[in-house]
């Protein structure tokens, strides 16, 4: 899976944007706005694309799991799930 990275640049404010996984809005009245791979404006004449990079997921410098979260993770994976009988009266 690939990942990709954008940077953008208003025209009229001049705010760069960066792409994350929280929504970046610049302040001016164009509204600019990138959220992941998706920018949006109220004109898009006025929003340059600067930079454009596609990540492979390997190379990505956060691990959220460690190695023994992960092996955790697989063992409860496995288990079974037991049923419970009752007696009805």
């Amino acid at each position: 899976m690939k990942l990709r990275t954008l940077k953008i640049y208003c025209k009229m404010c001049g705010t760069e944007l960066e792409s994350s996984s929280k929504m970046q809005v610049c302040g001016c009245p164009n509204q600019a706005t990138i959220l992941g791979p998706k920018i949006t404006a109220v004109d898009m004449n006025e929003v340059v694309i600067i930079q454009t990079e596609e990540l492979e997921e390997d190379q990505r410098k956060l691990q959220y799991l460690t190695t023994s979260d992960l092996e955790w993770q697989q063992q409860r994976r496995q288990r079974g799930v037991r049923k419970l009988e009752y007696e009805v009266r």
